[in-house]
């Protein structure tokens, strides 16, 4: 797969592809409906397929207080593109002379002179241009002039654990994690959310109480909420080894401040990996799949209670992580 990071290499693009513009944030469920009809179009009209991301999201650049969590970093997310057939991958970074274009500027002087597409395809809340004063009706006018088609996917809609029916989308899936629902995140997702980072040196308490753990220093993504959860951990020695990697660990794993040793309480994201000795991992990049809640964290009266609760929380994991 191509990716161009930057728009002066976008003449090496080649012509009359077939666009989808987004975020694409997670590659959800919804984006990969979208991305699937968009491969149909590209092959039916013998192109290839090309998407337009943003690193970061524009939020972040006009209004960064406002900025939404990441559930995808830029390495991930390139990775999941690829393996959803996307054929050329253009990255926007910064440009706010970009994103503050008339739509119809948008149009003729940023996509119809260096890519000029023969089709754009998107869902039916697409927005752009300035304010996003550009939607789905405004694309179709402009492109009855300009000669690239328009195809409209609809959303997809799934029934969750939590919840009746509802339509999939980024926004929902932050709000499934913050609420430790990976479950739900996972069915949205089609596959288990995943938080990246390298580890770091810990306070040794798990190897004092007989649970050696694995320290991750996440990188800029949602973190879902405290608690202990069943999951995989995945080791590499790049970002790219973990994004690609295919060896997963049983582990359990803990969001949570440590709140029976020490009284400053810093959020911690620690993993025991069960039944496997992997030795020292510092400095590794490390990926934590979550797949099963298990429970909120809570202050222990003694360490002997903390130990007793950990041995129970990994019997328990386990015989999770059997029936997956």
């Amino acid at each position: 797969m191509q990716v161009l990071l930057k728009s002066e290499k976008w003449n090496e693009v080649a012509r009359g592809q077939v666009l989808a513009i987004g975020n694409f944030d997670g590659v959800h469920l919804g984006h990969q409906a979208l991305l699937a009809r968009a491969r149909q179009i590209a092959k039916s009209k013998g192109a290839g397929l090309c998407v337009m991301t943003f690193d970061p999201h524009p939020v972040a650049i006009l209004k960064p207080e406002k900025s939404p969590g990441v559930l995808t970093p830029l390495e991930f997310k390139l990775r999941l593109l690829e393996k959803a057939g996307v054929d050329c991958v253009l990255v926007v970074r910064d440009n706010f002379d970009l994103l503050n274009l008339s739509p119809e500027d948008f149009i003729d002087r940023f996509l119809m002179v260096g890519l000029k597409p023969s089709a754009i395809v998107e869902g039916p809340s697409f927005t752009f241009g300035f304010g996003r004063s550009g939607n789905i009706e405004t694309l179709k006018a402009i492109s009855a002039k300009r000669g690239f088609d328009v195809e409209v996917v609809e959303p997809v809609h799934i029934a969750l654990k939590t919840s009746s029916e509802t339509m999939v989308s980024s926004s929902l899936i932050r709000q499934l994690l913050e609420n430790s629902a990976v479950e739900d995140a996972s069915l949205c997702l089609s596959r288990p959310y995943r938080l990246l980072g390298q580890v770091e040196a810990g306070r040794g308490k798990g190897t004092e109480l007989g649970f050696p753990t694995a320290n991750l220093k996440p990188l800029k993504q949602i973190i879902p909420a405290e608690g202990v959860y069943a999951g995989y951990v995945l080791i590499g020695d790049t970002l790219e080894d973990v994004c690609n990697c295919s060896t997963k660990m049983p582990a359990a794993i803990s969001i949570g401040r440590a709140r029976t040793f020490i009284a400053d309480h810093p959020l911690l994201l620690e993993a025991h990996i069960l039944g496997q000795k992997t030795g020292p991992l510092y400095d590794k990049w490390m990926a934590l799949d979550f797949i099963e809640f298990v429970r909120h964290q809570q202050r222990f009266e003694s360490v002997s209670k903390l130990k007793e609760q950990i041995g129970i929380d990994c019997a328990r994991i386990e015989n999770i992580l059997k029936g997956k």
